[in-house]
């Protein structure tokens, strides 16, 4: 793989917070997003003492070509996740929690039912602000209602990449389905503030980002994350392109000129990176 340019290095995870959270994940057997998709923010993010979960086991259903997640046709669902979440997040005293998952096709509501129960646990246990990340469920109406029952108070959803390069770096999802996906969640609830990132470095161009950008505007989406793909994997789709701290900035503007509400664009952010700081 490629050497990283040095905007796109960070230090190795340390610090007090880091090792705590570490020890409750293990303790209670919990997954994170931060772990399964080796996101380089995980040590910053740990020591600042937030972490997003990934529920309903480590396997996808899918098999994107970008994505470190591992994949299977279907694993077992843990009952007592649910409450171990909200447990660690009480004792974390988290003010704001990302919950996620992997995609999970086998399952008839793609385990829209688990979310709510984790969602419910959180709230009444503790004080924490809650976003959900979901896979599509397939545009279930049923599922995102689930959801939005719940009131989750951000309901993310990403697109990951350009509209040209989706069925073949996710040749199980569907870019029409991801936008319908969260015009739809307005259109349950136009009170939830909806979220999605792109991922850039594929290889699009910059008319490809542009139109996405649409596409998510068209779709109501309130609050958009930018960030530079980084290959996890020799086996998976390579960098194409290393995009500047200052294209990054670019595109930041040209997202506020198309008029989303909040936008966050730079070379590690990650759709959850600074979730709390991006809400509020």
């Amino acid at each position: 793989m490629r050497t990283h340019p040095d905007w796109l290095k960070v230090k190795l995870p340390s610090g007090k917070n880091y090792q705590k959270i570490n020890s409750l994940v293990r303790e209670h057997n919990l997954n994170t997003v931060c772990q399964e998709a080796r996101c380089p923010n995980k040590g910053e993010c740990w020591d600042k003492g937030t972490a997003t979960f990934l529920i309903l086991g480590d396997s996808c259903t899918r098999n994107c070509n970008y994505c470190n997640v591992q994949h299977n046709t279907s694993n077992t669902i843990n009952t007592l996740e649910p409450i171990s979440i909200a447990n660690t997040i009480k004792k974390l005293n988290l003010n704001y929690a990302v919950i996620t998952s992997v995609t999970r096709d086998d399952l008839e509501d793609g385990g829209a039912n688990h979310f709510a129960k984790t969602i419910e646990k959180i709230k009444k246990l503790t004080n924490c602000k809650v976003e959900v990340l979901t896979p599509d469920f397939q545009n279930d109406v049923n599922s995102i209602k689930t959801i939005t029952n719940t009131n989750p108070d951000v309901f993310a959803h990403n697109i990951e990449v350009v509209k040209p390069l989706f069925q073949k770096l996710r040749p199980q999802g569907s870019y029409n389905n991801s936008i319908n996906f969260l015009k739809n969640i307005k259109s349950i609830n136009k009170n939830i503030k909806t979220k999605s990132g792109l991922m850039i470095g594929f290889g699009e161009t910059k008319q490809d980002i542009i139109n996405t950008l649409k596409d998510l505007k068209r779709a109501n989406v309130d609050i958009l994350t930018i960030g530079q793909y980084l290959q996890p994997r020799k086996d998976l789709h390579k960098i194409e392109k290393y995009y500047t701290p200052e294209e990054f900035k670019e595109l930041e503007q040209t997202a506020k000129d198309l008029g989303f509400k909040h936008v966050y664009s730079g070379p590690l952010v990650r759709s959850s990176y600074n979730a709390e700081k991006v809400f509020q």
